[in-house]
């Protein structure tokens, strides 16, 4: 079991060690792939206390106001009080992280000629310092960056004394001043709910209801999925077909061999294995498996065309008739 980890402890020896840091900075695209970016010396002290030092005044500060860290599954939107989840919950946090830690050798330099400012998501930093059973100990910030708060050189002037200038940067950003998520060992510090909601496309409600139905669906269907994707993942991302299945019970729902014989009506491309087993290769396949579900699909009896089915509205029973059942 993982060690309860102690926010206030930990401000405090980063409060200590300020000035033995290291820091290096990282960008981040919407696939979670991390590029390195260099910084100049003259930068160095606004790095520390943008991301470290502003996150430790925050908690050791807050703790004399009674500042709470409390779990992050249990928010509801509290006043003075930060969160903490463990890592191995927030997949794309801990792939990002991963990728950094292990692959270090094959992640590129970023440039805004060959990956493009506006495809960034967000900006992470590793600080390192001594410390540690291996000799040093390190923690990550990161935050979320707007593309839109860019500034590109060819079209902005920068004033420059009492004139206009031409902007003498490729890229200008304003660096978010705000504590929004820190990183430190398998422990994930909250401080701005909806902006690492956002940042790591993490939901815990909507990964709880993923886990139910995930549960429910492989009690009663066999399905094989293709290497390293399980059907709780692809729920997690597939946030349309996880409300299609709220709506549904899915004990009342239609029986492996019907829904495959329906899937064959509707000349759909529903793949089965050997040992009869519906292959889930991607999300596309998983949506067709739920469309099939709640009964998505209907050949028109008029021109025998296929539809899928976007939103149903049950009928009412034609006037003079009455109600069946």
């Amino acid at each position: 079991m993982q060690e309860k980890f102690d926010v206030f402890l930990w401000a405090n020896e980063i409060d200590e060690i300020k000035n033995n840091v290291s820091a290096e900075l990282f960008l981040f695209n919407k696939n979670y792939t991390p590029f390195k970016i260099k910084y100049s010396d003259q930068l160095t002290s606004s790095v520390k206390s943008l991301f470290m030092q502003n996150a430790a005044k925050f908690i050791i500060e807050g703790a004399d106001k009674g500042l709470e860290c409390r779990e992050y599954e249990k928010a509801d939107g509290e006043e003075n009080v930060i969160y903490h989840t463990d890592l191995d919950k927030v997949g794309r946090a801990e792939t990002l992280i991963h990728l950094i830690e292990n692959e270090y050798k094959d992640i590129n330099y970023f440039s805004e000629n060959e990956y493009e400012f506006k495809k960034i998501k967000g900006i992470i930093a590793k600080f390192t310092y001594p410390g540690g059973e291996d000799g040093t100990k390190t923690f990550y910030i990161a935050k979320a960056i707007s593309a839109s708060s860019a500034l590109k050189g060819a079209s902005s002037w920068e004033i420059n004394g009492e004139s206009f200038e031409p902007f003498s940067a490729e890229v200008a950003i304003k660096m978010p001043d705000d504590n929004q998520v820190a990183i430190v060992d398998k422990t994930i510090v909250v401080f701005n709910q909806s902006k690492f909601e956002n940042l790591f496309q993490y939901d815990y409600k909507s990964q709880v209801i993923a886990e139910e139905k995930a549960k429910e669906l492989s009690e009663k269907y066999k399905l094989s999925f293709a290497e390293g994707l399980t059907l709780n993942s692809l729920l997690q991302d597939k946030k349309p077909v996880l409300k299609k299945l709220q709506a549904m019970d899915i004990a009342e729902e239609m029986s492996q061999k019907d829904l495959i014989n329906y899937a064959d009506e509707m000349q759909l491309d529903l793949m089965t294995d050997d040992d009869g087993s519906i292959i889930i290769m991607d999300d596309k396949d998983l949506t067709t498996f739920v469309n099939l579900l709640n009964e998505d699909y209907y050949v028109s009896p008029v021109n025998g065309r296929r539809y899928e089915i976007k939103s149903k509205k049950l009928l009412g029973e034609p006037d003079g008739e009455p109600p069946r059942g």
